[in-house]
């Protein structure tokens, strides 16, 4: 991280974040001071990095995340990191959240899951750049099996794409599948679009789409219902087929 924002800041930039990251190793209590100032002092581009891990991270983000992780470092008790991390969520914008929650996984080996409550008031919001950043390692490790579940159908209902959800392919079970399979069980029945993404996990459950009747749908009376049961069936039926 600190190798990929080496090639893109400027002297001037490179320099007010090595003072700001000297600052905070000094007083870890000076990061409030200084977190807000990142994207003002260091730029908010795209942050070029061949590490798929760092994917969608702005500039501000790494070098935000850098300030965290040197205040874990400067020896912070778990309990007092865990309070700044909850306070710079708490105060912070919406890009200032999002650094916040990409730097967990970072943060881990301290924290424990004790940041837990930043993860779940990120999955309250319906930003999506919020609840992208919150359904990361951090979350995959911490949320208990009901709480994956939720934040799995929060990703559903605000449109985040399922393939970003850090541990889903490990963690996805079938009382997920199941609520997925209702969940586009009621979009059909309502004439409404399913996220084909769903079929990341039902595609490992086919029993619950057999127990959730979608396909009974592409018999249904109703034209929009029939219509919306071949949109949802189709896409998985193509790659099912194409793996044949």
């Amino acid at each position: 991280m600190a190798g990929a924002l080496e090639a893109v800041l400027s002297d001037q930039q490179a320099g007010w974040l090595a003072d700001a990251r000297a600052r905070v190793s000094a007083a870890p209590t000076q990061v409030g001071a200084v977190f807000p100032a990142v994207r003002r002092s260091c730029g908010a581009g795209l942050l070029p990095s061949p590490d798929a891990t760092l994917s969608g991270w702005t500039v501000d983000d790494a070098a935000r995340a850098l300030l965290l992780v040197d205040v874990a470092r400067a020896g912070l008790p778990p309990d007092d990191l865990a309070r700044e991390v909850q306070d710079l969520y708490r105060y912070g914008d919406a890009a200032e959240r999002r650094a916040v929650l990409r730097a967990l996984p970072l943060l881990d080996a301290v924290l424990g899951d004790r940041a837990l409550p930043v993860v779940t008031d990120a999955l309250r919001t319906n930003d999506t750049r919020i609840v992208g950043a919150a359904v990361g390692p951090y979350a995959a490790s911490h949320l208990d099996a009901d709480a994956f579940r939720q934040a799995v159908l929060k990703c559903v209902f605000v449109g985040v794409p399922l393939a970003s959800f850090s541990g889903l392919s490990e963690r996805a079970d079938a009382e997920l599948a199941r609520m997925l399979a209702d969940f586009a069980h009621e979009r059909i029945a309502a004439g409404r679009e399913v996220p084909a993404d769903i079929w990341l996990v039902l595609d490992r459950f086919p029993e619950a789409v057999e127990t959730a009747g979608l396909r009974e749908e592409l018999s249904s009376p109703v034209p929009e219902r029939r219509a919306a049961a071949q949109r949802a069936l189709a896409g998985h039926d193509a790659a099912v087929a194409q793996e044949g």
